[in-house]
């Protein structure tokens, strides 16, 4: 049940100015319609996800302040109030609401963000799309969340960036408030400097991540790219290096790194540069897992399969995601192993981002297309191969399909991170299962136990999942059990720890030594 906020005009009952500054393109709550045509806010549906992570950071400071856009038709006569104070369970903080036409949101996001950025920083450039990139508007945006920034923070505060459409904002800030310590965590991969260097803003875009005081990736081989941009386009110096964590060393994985940078020096200034996975919240997971609601839940889908396996795949609807490959794999194994055809099923849920952009709509009739030439194929009256979702499962609903999945197919073509095969594991407390997980998701780097599959080769994603299929029980609890330990030892507590201790790093950082690079 949603709990609806308490809100209140912050210069009124909060003047104090903020600590710790976050600026995050959504607000940190749900906005909903009550039954009186009145919007009011309430807590996020889940506490799972990274909203409520980053709102938990506010119970560590003494005041804090959110900085996000809000949708206006005339942003000089909005009808909503600029800032308000809220409390909720993670207590009391400020939202600075920025407000954007509708027009400014497709340029900023739509447009420059996914058509431009989106592209590039999953590698796949041939989709990259120049052409009606705005970019005086994109950089109005981002000096509009900088100004904000600038405002709510007090001397000495920390300000936290996030993710690549607010990739101006820290060099803005730098300028408004030298004083204030900045730190920018990037949720996406990072390219190598062959691919981030088509986008014709490059040096701007790298200059305003070098005025951050720490910059921060999900695996070292983003933290290593990101270095290694900055240093073709700059003089740059890499005054640390150092081994990355054992546990992150795969060699099953296209993305594992032995060392990676983690202080760099530009114009007399030191940057920290680090990497830490973000994680999922497996307590909750697990307590979502035992519900009696979750069990009956569980019953009906096994009950619907019959003795039938269940193969699961969850993710957006998006190129990077691997959809196509992912049911084109699945067709290939049906006409190869005969023997599989009316005793597996697959379950592809495929969430479209946003209907009105052309590259996800044309990606969703092509699944829409694959599925039905698949069904039609193999299918029968009392059989159908594969079940295409294109809606949002709830999250207490997805975790009983969680459980009742044999094996989880998670095979992105690139991903910063991806949660779903954590939560996946997460949620499997009978400790049976089997994840399949693309080498190029961030989360391979640790998640070693899973069964890897290259979603550019045919024969590796069609032998991975034949061998997740026909894998026997000793191995599948061994390798469940590998993966829940690392979910555990890296979920969202950890992460959260990770940038605290990060903060603390840069706060310290203008009298640190240099030192030595690793050999």
């Amino acid at each position: 049940m949603t709990q609806e906020l308490t809100q209140d005009t912050a210069e009124a009952s909060m003047p104090q100015k903020s600590d710790l500054v976050i600026l995050y393109h959504r607000q940190p709550y749900e906005e909903v319609e009550g039954k009186d045509g009145r919007v009011v806010l309430r807590e996020n549906t889940s506490p799972n996800g990274i909203v409520p992570t980053l709102k938990s950071f506010f119970g560590k400071a003494d005041r804090g302040s959110w900085v996000a856009w809000k949708l206006a038709d005339d942003p000089s006569k909005v009808d909503f109030e600029r800032v308000v104070t809220i409390n909720d369970s993670f207590g009391e903080y400020r939202v600075s609401r920025l407000p954007l036409t509708a027009e400014q949101v497709k340029s900023f996001y739509h447009i420059t963000s996914k058509e431009a950025f989106w592209p590039i920083l999953h590698s796949f450039k041939e989709r990259y799309n120049y052409d009606p990139v705005d970019w005086p508007t994109f950089r109005e945006v981002n000096w509009a969340f900088a100004e904000a920034a600038a405002h709510e923070a007090a001397p000495g505060a920390n300000v936290w960036v996030h993710d690549y459409n607010l990739w101006l904002a820290p060099g803005y800030i730098r300028q408004l408030r030298p004083d204030v310590k900045i730190s920018f965590f990037h949720h996406t991969p990072f390219p190598a400097a062959d691919m981030f260097n088509v986008l014709p803003w490059r040096k701007e875009i790298v200059e305003s991540l070098l005025s951050c005081d720490a910059v921060g990736f999900h695996i070292p081989r983003y933290a290593d790219n990101f270095v290694s941009v900055v240093r073709s386009l700059l003089d740059v110096e890499v005054t640390r290096r150092e081994k990355v964590r054992p546990e992150w060393v795969n060699e099953g994985t296209a993305l594992s790194e032995r060392t990676m940078p983690t202080q760099i020096e530009y114009e007399g200034r030191r940057i920290l540069v680090s990497a830490s996975p973000v994680g999922v919240n497996m307590d909750y997971i697990e307590e979502q897992a035992e519900t009696p609601a979750t069990a009956t839940k569980l019953s009906e889908i096994k009950d619907e399969l019959n003795g039938r396996k269940m193969i699961l795949s969850v993710g957006r609807t998006d190129y990077t995601k691997g959809g196509i490959e992912q049911l084109e794999s699945f067709g290939r194994v049906l006409a190869d192993n005969p023997g599989l055809r009316g005793k597996v099923r697959l379950l592809h849920v495929s969430v479209v981002a946003n209907r009105n952009m052309t590259a996800y709509a044309e990606i969703q009739t092509e699944l829409e297309q694959t599925a039905g030439r698949i069904n039609g194929a193999f299918g029968t009256f009392e059989w159908q191969p594969i079940a295409l979702i294109s809606r949002a499962i709830p999250f207490t609903e997805l975790v009983a399909y969680y459980r009742a999945a044999d094996v989880a197919w998670i095979t992105p073509l690139a991903d910063g991170m991806n949660l779903v095969c954590k939560e996946y594991a997460a949620a499997r407390i009978d400790g049976d299962g089997v994840l399949v997980l693309s080498e190029f998701a961030g989360a391979a780097v640790d998640l070693s136990a899973a069964v890897m599959a290259n979603p550019f080769s045919a024969r590796s994603m069609d032998r991975a999942i034949l061998q997740a299929l026909d894998m026997p029980e000793a191995e599948r609890r061994d390798r469940m059990e590998a993966l829940r330990a690392k979910v555990r030892c890296y979920d969202i507590n950890a992460w959260a720890r990770d940038q605290t201790d990060l903060f603390e790093a840069a706060q310290k950082k203008g009298g640190a030594t240099t030192v030595d690079p690793v050999a």
